[in-house]
């Protein structure tokens, strides 16, 4: 698969968030064109928040819902009503709010205790819906991504255990800083997107 990179840099968050939802309408619309459907994986923070706030306004009546399926790129071991859970977040912002079928939104099942016994329900899911084989890795049509201070993406911390996967789709990552679990895809997966977006804004380094 051929890469290539491009930086695209907004004066404005409101800019930015514009130019986000501009390109997922264009990305949605070629790959429903070409495969009858749009693969997408959410992130959490407030930077896609108000993206997603955009995309159930303005893009409400333009985006063909019913086409798109909705995944995480992470999720906090918490549940699905938790203030910090990363679906909740997307749910309040946009998915409840557009005529998306609840068919098409797959989450982490992040309420059971087991952390471990979620990441493998979830390569479970992916691995079904996208029919792979055991050594195959799916390819989203756009996975979008954040960027921590600390440079994570995802959940997957600098020094962690799951930079290290190779083979799995999804992992319990342990976070020594924060002494919990994260549900995370993995480098993997996410180099293997057919399209990466990183939405990352705040004050311009010297």
């Amino acid at each position: 698969m051929t890469q290539s990179a491009e930086i695209r840099v907004s004066t404005t968050p409101q800019e930015l968030f514009a130019a986000a939802a501009e390109e997922i309408v264009h990305l949605t619309n070629q790959a429903v064109s070409t495969s009858g459907r749009f693969t997408i994986a959410l992130s959490g923070g407030s930077t896609p928040k108000s993206l997603f706030n955009l995309l159930a306004t303005n893009a409400r009546t333009i985006l063909p819902w019913d086409k798109m399926f909705f995944f995480w790129g992470d999720e906090r071991h918490v549940a699905p009503t938790d203030p910090d859970s990363n679906y909740s977040m997307a749910s309040e912002a946009m998915l409840s709010k557009v005529p998306v079928p609840p068919a098409n939104i797959f989450r982490f099942a992040a309420e059971n205790p087991d952390a471990t016994a979620v990441a493998d329900a979830y390569e479970k899911t992916l691995r079904k819906f996208f029919q792979l084989g055991p050594e195959a890795f799916p390819h989203f049509d756009l996975i979008l991504l954040g960027l921590g201070p600390d440079g994570h993406t995802a959940s997957l911390f600098p020094g962690s255990a799951a930079l290290q996967e190779k083979k799995g789709l999804v992992v319990a990552n342990w976070v020594e800083k924060m002494q919990t679990h994260r549900l995370t895809l993995t480098l993997p997966v996410l180099n293997a997107a057919y399209c990466v977006a990183f939405l990352v804004s705040g004050t311009p380094l010297d």
